[in-house]
Order: C-alpha cells, then sequence, then structure tokens
C-alpha cells in the first residue's frame, strides 16, 4: 500500500503553502504530491484565491527533487488537449519525468460560470474526455518526425508534428477515476493506467474496481494492468482530543469522518486502509484540508505508513 498527499488549493492556499507540503511529504517519504484543479473555492472564502494546477506543479517540479506529482484530476472542459498535452510533456521534463496526468469531464458547474468557461451537458463532456484522451496520447505516442491527425466530435487535429515529448515513455501514467458506471469503466480500460475511486465506502470501491475489470476484460485487457486507488479525506490524532482538534478545524464531524473517511488514532487509520487493501486498493490519497498542519504528515508517516507498506 502507497501513501499520497492530496490537496485541495482552491480552498485557500498559496503556491508558498502548496511548496511547504510537497516539501514535508517528500521528506516524509509520501509517494507523491497531488492537487485538485479547481478554480472555486466550496463554502469557504477560499483566500488568497485560487491557484492553477499545472503552473503549480511546474513550480514543484523545479523546487522538489524525488516526490511524484499530479493532478487528481484535470477537467477536460478547462483546457485544449492540444496545448494540454504540451503542459504535462514540458513540466515532466521540468521534474525528470515525475509527472502523473489525471483527466476527468469535470462536473462543478458554478466556477465555470464563475471563470467564464463553457460547460457543456453531462454526455458532451464526456464526449470532449474522450477526444482529449486520443488526443493526448495520440501526440505522445506519435513517433518523432511523423505528424498526428484526428477528427472527434468535438476535437480537430491536422497534421500536428506531435511536439513535444515527455519524458517519461510511452508517457505519463494516466489516472482516470470517478463512479460512473459505464462510460468511466470503458474510457479506463482504453486509456488509464490508474483507476482511481474518490471518497466511496469499501463495498462501493469494490463494485466500482469490478466494473472496471469487467470493461478491461471487454477490450481483451488485463485488469492487472491498471494499479487501484482511493481517495479519502484524513484526520488522524493521537487521542479523542487531538483527533476532534483536527476535524474543527476543517469544519468537519469526527463521527462523519470516521464513517466517510480515514479518521481516528493511527491503529485505527491502520484497520480500515486494510479493509480496502483487501479488495484489491494498492494506494490511498489522503485529502489533507488543513495545510498548515504538517504535523498532521509526520504522525501519518511516523505510525501509519511503516505499518501499511506491505499491505
Amino acid at each position: 500500500m502507497e501513501l499520497r498527499i492530496f490537496t485541495e488549493p482552491q480552498q485557500g492556499a498559496s503556491y508558498e503553502d502548496l511548496l511547504a507540503v510537497a516539501k514535508t511529504a517528500e521528506r516524509l517519504g509520501y509517494g507523491a504530491f497531488f492537487r485538485s484543479d479547481h478554480y472555486l473555492a466550496m463554502n469557504v472564502e477560499g483566500l488568497p484565491g485560487p491557484t492553477d494546477a499545472w503552473i503549480t506543479l511546474a513550480g514543484l517540479a523545479r523546487d522538489t527533487s524525488t516526490i511524484r506529482l499530479g493532478t487528481l484530476v484535470t477537467s477536460a472542459t478547462f483546457r485544449h488537449p492540444g496545448p494540454l498535452a504540451i503542459t504535462v510533456a514540458q513540466v515532466d521534463a521540468m521534474s525528470g519525468g515525475r509527472v502523473e496526468f489525471g483527466l476527468g469531464s469535470g462536473w462543478f458547474e458554478d466556477e465555470h460560470r464563475a471563470y467564464g468557461i463553457p460547460f457543456p451537458p453531462l454526455k458532451e463532456r464526456f464526449d470532449l474526455l474522450e477526444d482529449s484522451l486520443a488526443v493526448i496520447t495520440g501526440l505522445w505516442d506519435t513517433p518523432i518526425g511523423d505528424t498526428f491527425s484526428y477528427d472527434g466530435k468535438h476535437v480537430r487535429i491536422e497534421d500536428s508534428p506531435a511536439l513535444p515529448k515527455p519524458v517519461q515513455s510511452p508517457h505519463p501514467p494516466i489516472v482516470m477515476g470517478g463512479a460512473g458506471k459505464k462510460r468511466t469503466p470503458a474510457l479506463v480500460a482504453k486509456y488509464a493506467n490508474e483507476f482511481n475511486v474518490p471518497f466511496k465506502s469499501v463495498d462501493e470501491t469494490a463494485d466500482l474496481f469490478a466494473r472496471v475489470g469487467q470493461a478491461c476484460r471487454a477490450v481483451q485487457r488485463d485488469p492487472a494492468e491498471l494499479t487501484y486507488s482511493n481517495a479519502l479525506v484524513v484526520c488522524c490524532g493521537r487521542d479523542d482530543a487531538e483527533i476532534a482538534r483536527r476535524a474543527d478545524r476543517i469544519g468537519r464531524d469526527v463521527a462523519e469522518l470516521r464513517e466517510n473517511g480515514l479518521a481516528g488514532t493511527p491503529a485505527e487509520l491502520v484497520d480500515k486502509i486494510r479493509r480496502y487493501a483487501e479488495i484489491g486498493t494498492q494506494r490511498i490519497y489522503l485529502q489533507v484540508l488543513d495545510l498548515a498542519d504538517l504535523e498532521h504528515l509526520e504522525l501519518i508517516a511516523d505510525e501509519v505508513m511503516p505499518a501499511v507498506t506491505d499491505l
């Protein structure tokens, strides 16, 4: 089991805040630093305001040295796929090949309205996601010296030189997720290296893993080729008082967090992580909502990580 750090900077974080978390995570041995790709805070003021996901990762690519970096997940509605392929390839080069590329259809309509981004109906967003995956992987996988063309439902590419190439070969790992029952599993089976289930119970996760496995077999792909992961909010403390203090800092109820996330003492977290491991989870993205609490990361690294590494 690998533990990764997952942040929500739209809730209120500067680049310096994110850098401090990323460098702490790197020092403590977490597998990766990921961030969401959102432009609008949810239920908080979100000062000083949003930061762009790929500009942030470009900075972290130069300001860190070993930790892997990625998005959970970039919205296909935010960026044209051709320029996005260039951006991700460049950040991959800047990091020395440490980028992981999460991509989804987009879901938060309010942020689209707030920043003038078109928000088509769900079917069109999935069509755009499928076009984006085809274009981005097509550009990356085209041999140097050849050109790439594509005629999709929403995107047309003509004779692109398909440059630059990422450092990682054949390309950065593609992370996809969600709870969709048909198109999501099919796209995961065709394009993804990792399937992520955000904020779901063990039983719900097992069902979604099974759907993706069925989709893989339908296209003659071995489901074992995928990495299977979860994202869960984390709130760990050595005793009830410390747990309650951390829950209060993020505006959440302890009982609710114990039910829906990873909350409690280190022993409680280990027990719940073991239950996810038993149904096939290989990575957990710990959603850290209080970015100033670096001691939280240290506690988990000291008392949880060693107990779950071999699960």
